[in-house]
C-alpha cells in the first residue's frame, strides 16, 4: 500500500480539487447535534470531526426511493429507468461506515447484480477518515474499527495533517494529479499515527469478547429482556433506516390517472412494520411488535460468511437515533451476561480452572 502526507494547510485545497472527480459529498453540521453527508458547495462547510451522520452512506447507492421501470398495459411492454449516474465522491466515511458498504456489496454485487446498485458504486468515490469514538461506538468488538479496503483513499489525523493511505489505481491517479499537495511520510508522522491509534484504541467504552453472540442469541429466546425491551419500542422503523447494512425493500406499482401507464418503484422498507411481514391470506410471519423487534437482533448479529463478520457495523446510530431511548449494545451485553449475569455465580465458579493439551483424539488430558 502507498502511504504519503497531506499537510494540514493544503487540505481545503485538496477537498476543492476532489470536484475534478465529480460532484463532492461530506459529512456537514445541519443542526445543533447532528450531521449528515450533504452535496458540498463551500469546502469549509465539511466537518472531519463528527461520531455520525443521521442517514448512513448507503443512501447514495441503494435509493431511499427509486423507479425502477415504466410500463403500458394496453402495449404490454415496459422500459427500464436506470439513471445515467455522473461520477461522484464520497469523503468522509469512518471505517465502520466503509465496512457497511462491504456488506451491501455481498448482497447487492453477488452472482446476481442489482443492476441499479452496481451503476452507482461503480461511479462513485470513496474517502474514509480517522474518528474518534464516543460512548455509542462499538465498532472495536465488530472488528469494523480499522479498515483494510473499501476506499480509494483513507485520511489518518496527523497533529499536522493526515497521513493518508492509498487504496485503489483511483487513488493513485488522484494522488498523482495533486502530487504537489503531498508529503514524504517521515518518522515522527508514523510515531504520531501510531500515537493516534492507541489513543483511539482506549476511548472505547467496551472491550469485550462478543465471539459468541449469535449463538446466546437463538439460546436466550426466552430472556426478559425481548418483552420488557419490545414494550418500550415505538415500531418506527428509525434503526432501519438509519442502519448502514439494513436492505430491505418493498417494491410498488404507481398508475398514472389513465389508467394504462405507470411505473414501478422500490423503496426503502423496514422489518420493525407489521407490513413487512404480510403475505397474501393476511398472514404474517411476525404479527407481534416482538416477534418484530427479536428478528432484528437475530438479523443485525448473524454472520456474513464472505466477510466473517455480522450485519452489524457498530456504529450507535441506533440506539443514537431510538426515540424510545432502546439501547441496542446494552440489551446486547445483558444477552451475553456481561451486565446482568444470568446464571448464578456457583455455576462459573464450579469450571475448573486448568489447562488442556489436546491428543489425536481430540480428547483433553489434565496438564
Amino acid at each position: 500500500m502507498r502511504y504519503v502526507k497531506l499537510p494540514k494547510e493544503n487540505t481545503y485545497m485538496f477537498l476543492e480539487r476532489l470536484k475534478d472527480w465529480g460532484d463532492l459529498y461530506a459529512p456537514v453540521k445541519i443542526s445543533e447535534k447532528f450531521y449528515d453527508f450533504r452535496e458540498v458547495d463551500d469546502v469549509r462547510d465539511v466537518e472531519f470531526h463528527y461520531n455520525r451522520t443521521i442517514m448512513p452512506p448507503k443512501k447514495f447507492f441503494f435509493l431511499p426511493r427509486e423507479k425502477l421501470f415504466e410500463f403500458s398495459i394496453s402495449k404490454a411492454e415496459y422500459r427500464e429507468t436506470i439513471e445515467d449516474v455522473k461520477p461522484f465522491v464520497l469523503f468522509g466515511l469512518h471505517a465502520c461506515d466503509i465496512f457497511g458498504l462491504k456488506i451491501l456489496d455481498t448482497v447487492y454485487l453477488d452472482e446476481f447484480p442489482d443492476k441499479y446498485y452496481k451503476v452507482r458504486r461503480e461511479k462513485g468515490i470513496i474517502i474514509g477518515i480517522s474518528c474518534m469514538p464516543d460512548e455509542y461506538c462499538f465498532c472495536n468488538l465488530r472488528e469494523t474499527d480499522f479498515a483494510d479496503d473499501g476506499f480509494d483513499l483513507f485520511l489518518h489525523e496527523l497533529p499536522d495533517g493526515w497521513l493518508v493511505r492509498v487504496g485503489t489505481p483511483v487513488g493513485h491517479r488522484i494522488v498523482d494529479k495533486n502530487i504537489k499537495l503531498f508529503e514524504e511520510v517521515t518518522t515522527e508522522d508514523i510515531c504520531a499515527f501510531r500515537s493516534f491509534e492507541n489513543k483511539r484504541e482506549k476511548a472505547f467504552k467496551y472491550h469485550e469478547d462478543w465471539g459468541n453472540l449469535r449463538y446466546l442469541l437463538e439460546l436466550e429466546m426466552e430472556h426478559p429482556m425481548w418483552e420488557e425491551q419490545a414494550n418500550l419500542c415505538l415500531a418506527c422503523g428509525n434503526c432501519n433506516t438509519t442502519c448502514p447494512t439494513c436492505r430491505c425493500y418493498e417494491v410498488r406499482d404507481v398508475p398514472n390517472l389513465d389508467g394504462d401507464t405507470g411505473y414501478r418503484e422500490r423503496r426503502w422498507d423496514s422489518c420493525q412494520l407489521r407490513s413487512h411481514g404480510l403475505v397474501a391470506g393476511n398472514h404474517n410471519f411476525r404479527p407481534t411488535k416482538k416477534d418484530r423487534f427479536m428478528n432484528r437482533y437475530l438479523c443485525k448479529n448473524s454472520y456474513n460468511e464472505t466477510l466473517g463478520l455480522s450485519f452489524c457495523v457498530g456504529c450507535g446510530r441506533c440506539t443514537y437515533f431510538c426515540p424510545a431511548g432502546i439501547s441496542f449494545v446494552e440489551n446486547l451485553r445483558r444477552i451475553l451476561g456481561t451486565k446482568e449475569p444470568k446464571c448464578p455465580p456457583e455455576i462459573s465458579e464450579e469450571i475448573p480452572k486448568r489447562g488442556f493439551a489436546y491428543t489425536a483424539d481430540a480428547r483433553g488430558e489434565d496438564l
